[in-house]
């Protein structure tokens, strides 16, 4: 194990990198479509190996989602052939685990109703850099736990879900998890346009922090207004009245942005970035990252009017959710404990964000090096917080 994730050292990690990013200090704003990916393969650091958590959110929010299969394929008059999108599938063994939920959920319902169940129109969603390769590579084990059950058709559908996907009313049911608190740009308001400074630029932060000034929450709250609310608008022209939606993503408990309780996932990551990009390419990047309360949803779901709120929950999932380190063991367990969560947490949000960082901070840009800082910050951290976030699962009906 890498020692700075041991005793939480920064100065164990290696050299600056503020001379690798010189060269894209002049780039372009980052297409997200093209630049936001899961980190492919079956590598270290894959997210195919650290998606741990996203599979424990999925798991969490299985209820939900079997009820809404159940009420979406009775709702839309039992159909012959049920269609299901999921958005933001990634790849990886999380990739079929939703749909795979709600196939059963029908199949058993229809037992129950001593009827013949539905062939099913599998649309798995992801943006363009997605690894479909593997996602595909993962499909003959899928059918062969799917032995002497219904037929399933599956398609590969990349693109972002900030727009139209699929064809008008063609859809009974659409699933998402762990996608909607990001964002298809990072906030409009904050960025930089060349020869011209943004109306308010959030100096030495990557994102809302209690140094931002009020206008980074409020830009940061434009955008996902404007995001769920496209989401939203293209979704109600792509499903059938009476089909439902089920999403979980990340929120937060606080009505207020400011007061974002898991701002330290990205607040941890400014502090190893400012010790190593320059100043300029730091003021630059705002992550495209928001996490709604439930009072900002029901407001924008409200608003926007294709959708009405069947249930809704919010639920933590932790770091710690296998329970390895959550026994007796004396004081050499209290110390590891922090230190499990810190490398967990810390290989799971390179699996994520290493694209984009990539994308904006250049290639050169030393990746080890931040992620090993971030490690250390990370533990000592959780040395006297709690290694958990808030996530929501919200079920909506098309009216």
């Amino acid at each position: 194990m890498n020692k700075c994730y041991i005793d939480g050292s920064i100065g164990q990690c290696g050299h600056s990198s503020r001379s690798a990013d010189k060269a894209a200090a002049s780039g372009t704003v980052m297409d997200l479509k093209k630049d936001f990916h899961m980190n492919s393969g079956a590598g270290d650091n894959s997210y195919a190996r650290n998606s741990k958590i996203q599979g424990l959110i999925i798991s969490k929010s299985q209820s939900e989602r079997r009820k809404a299969a159940v009420a979406a394929y009775l709702g839309t008059g039992r159909p012959a052939t049920m269609s299901v999108a999921d958005l933001g599938c990634s790849s990886g063994p999380t990739a079929l685990l939703a749909v795979e939920d709600i196939m059963v959920a029908v199949e058993r319902a229809c037992v129950e109703l001593h009827g013949q169940p539905p062939e099913f129109n599998l649309l798995l969603n992801d943006l363009y850099g997605n690894d479909f390769n593997a996602l595909f590579r993962s499909f003959p084990e899928f059918n062969s736990r799917r032995q002497g059950k219904g037929l399933c058709f599956v398609t590969g559908v990349p693109g972002t879900f900030y727009g139209r996907l699929f064809a008008a009313k063609s859809l009974h049911l659409v699933c998402s998890s762990s996608s909607l608190h990001w964002l298809s740009q990072m906030p409009e308001e904050l960025q930089q346009k060349e020869g011209s400074p943004a109306a308010c630029v959030n100096k030495g932060k990557v994102f809302i922090s209690a140094g931002s000034p009020p206008c980074v929450a409020e830009a940061y709250r434009k955008q996902f207004h404007r995001d769920f609310t496209t989401f939203l608008r293209c979704r109600a022209e792509e499903i059938v009245r009476g089909g439902l939606m089920v999403l979980a993503f990340m929120s937060r408990k606080n009505r207020e942005a400011a007061l974002m309780e898991d701002r330290y996932i990205w607040g941890l990551l400014e502090d190893a970035l400012n010790a190593m990009a320059s100043e300029e390419r730091i003021d630059s990047f705002d992550a495209p990252f928001y996490a709604p309360s439930m009072e900002e949803l029901e407001e924008e779901i409200g608003g926007e009017g294709s959708f009405c709120i069947r249930s809704s929950d919010q639920f933590l999932v932790r770091w710690d959710d296998d329970n390895q380190y959550s026994g007796t063991g004396g004081e050499a367990n209290v110390t590891a404990r922090p230190v499990k969560h810190a490398v967990r947490m810390a290989k799971g949000v390179r699996a994520v964000a290493e694209s984009m960082l990539r994308s904006h901070f250049g290639e050169g840009f030393g990746m080890d090096d931040l992620f090993c800082r971030y490690g250390g910050l990370l533990a000592q951290y959780y040395a006297d917080s709690e290694a958990a976030v808030t996530n929501v699962v919200i079920s909506l009906v098309r009216k």
